[in-house]
């Protein structure tokens, strides 16, 4: 098997799930006591947060470029950005380091294409939704259109990641809001709900959702979990 490294912590609810997931994947296709050689670096969150609210991307591009070195330095062959929104700093982590960066939105674009979905919901934090590095590569890549909610909607999801989720809270109220909004999108001609935020499908998780889910966290491990016991490649 491949070592994998996973840059974690934005947040460390969902890099628990990635954890979990990608040692569950390993078991499950090998047996026995194997599972998954993983390096993780899990960075301060509440530096990376207040980056990315100030608009500071260069600098948590920087702190995330230096955590991926290291990686790499410690025998990653390939990493993981547990995170929707840090792929915005994504070009400064592969310019960082000579290992693949498997993408998020690669991972969820193969899975939509595969499904046969053009139009997609998406929900996230606000910079994920209202800003081009995802929507944009989503579009180009694998020519997916993908529909947001609007600005109050959009402010609210945002509160409820960054106030509730991030922190371990998955409450009811969140939980009905959330699924209110996918069944707007439905309205709008959604075909599937893409679950843009890491820690979205811990909030989601065994609900009734008027849209298919695609979990970002979920089809992100698969992905890893292809490099590590698989015969994949760099992207090209």
């Amino acid at each position: 098997m491949r070592t994998l490294g996973v840059l974690g912590g934005m947040s460390w609810e969902s890099t628990v799930t990635y954890y979990q997931l990608l040692n569950r994947g390993v078991r499950e296709r090998l047996g026995g006591l194997h599972s998954a050689p993983l390096l993780l670096h899990s960075v301060d969150f509440a530096q990376i947060a207040a980056q990315q609210k100030a608009g500071e991307w260069h600098a948590a591009g920087q702190v995330l470029a230096e955590a991926a070195r290291g990686l790499q330095g410690a025998g990653a062959t390939a990493l993981l950005l547990a995170t929707n929104t840090m792929h915005k700093v994504a070009a400064a982590i592969e310019g960082a380091v000579d290992i693949p960066l498997l993408h998020i939105g690669d991972a969820v674009g193969q899975a939509l294409r595969e499904q046969g979905i053009e139009r997609a919901a998406l929900l996230g934090t606000r910079f994920t939704m209202q800003e081009d590095f995802y929507r944009e590569r989503l579009d180009r890549e694998f020519g997916i259109r993908v529909l947001v909610p609007g600005a109050g909607a959009m402010a609210e999801i945002d509160r409820v990641i960054f106030q509730e989720l991030c922190i371990g809270q998955f409450r009811p109220a969140a939980q009905a809001f959330y699924l209110d909004q996918l069944a707007l999108l439905k309205a709008q001609g959604a075909q599937a709900a893409i679950l843009g935020c890491t820690e979205i499908g811990l909030l989601l998780e065994g609900c009734d959702s008027p849209l298919p889910l695609v979990d970002s966290a979920e089809r992100h491990v698969a992905m890893g979990l292809e490099w590590m016991l698989g015969d994949s490649r760099p992207p090209v």
